[in-house]
């Protein structure tokens, strides 16, 4: 799993369905997958600055030490404290969540009051991970232009999979 890292692109949604569980997008979930190596995990934490969960596979973990001395000369180098145990707490305070061979996954009910998930998901393939939304946290980000693109996505998303939902 070592060497290039694994980059997230694509964007997809995915309502609650049946046994409480959501489902990973196909167009992230391959890029997990061989993240993972031979395992169908998906790593989730707390976003550290957005109320929404970052996601990513095994390989990213195995970066985590080069990011933390990476860190710790930059604040040397600038004459800032740097507090590598909170830093790294912060990095390794994940939760492995698992998922089936279509993707299907149930949220951990912590890390969905965290970040305040509901009954809907947008995810956001962003290189070296993932961001998860509940849609209603993203349009709050409405007023900032940098989000635009990603709150048209999920709304055009959003309305296509209710839409399929209502046939049903």
């Amino acid at each position: 799993m070592a060497g290039q890292p694994f980059i997230y692109s694509g964007q997809g949604f995915s309502l609650l369905r049946d046994k409480n569980r959501f489902v990973l997008p196909n167009v992230l979930r391959s890029t997990v997958r061989e993240s993972s190596g031979t395992r169908d995990v998906l790593l989730l934490a707390k976003h550290p600055e957005w109320k929404c969960l970052v996601g990513f596979g095994q390989s990213r973990v195995d970066e985590f030490e080069a990011q933390l001395e990476a860190e710790q000369a930059r604040a040397d180098a600038a004459g800032r404290p740097f507090n590598r145990d909170k830093r790294a707490m912060q990095l390794y305070n994940f939760q492995q969540v698992p998922f089936d061979g279509s993707g299907r996954f149930t949220m951990p009910e912590a890390l969905a009051s965290l970040a305040a998930l509901d009954d809907q998901l947008f995810f956001q393939g962003i290189g070296r991970t993932i961001l998860i939304w509940n849609p209603q946290e993203l349009y709050k980000l409405a007023d900032d232009p940098e989000f635009e693109a990603a709150i048209a996505t999920c709304r055009s998303l959003q309305d296509a999979e209710l839409a399929k939902a209502k046939k049903k």
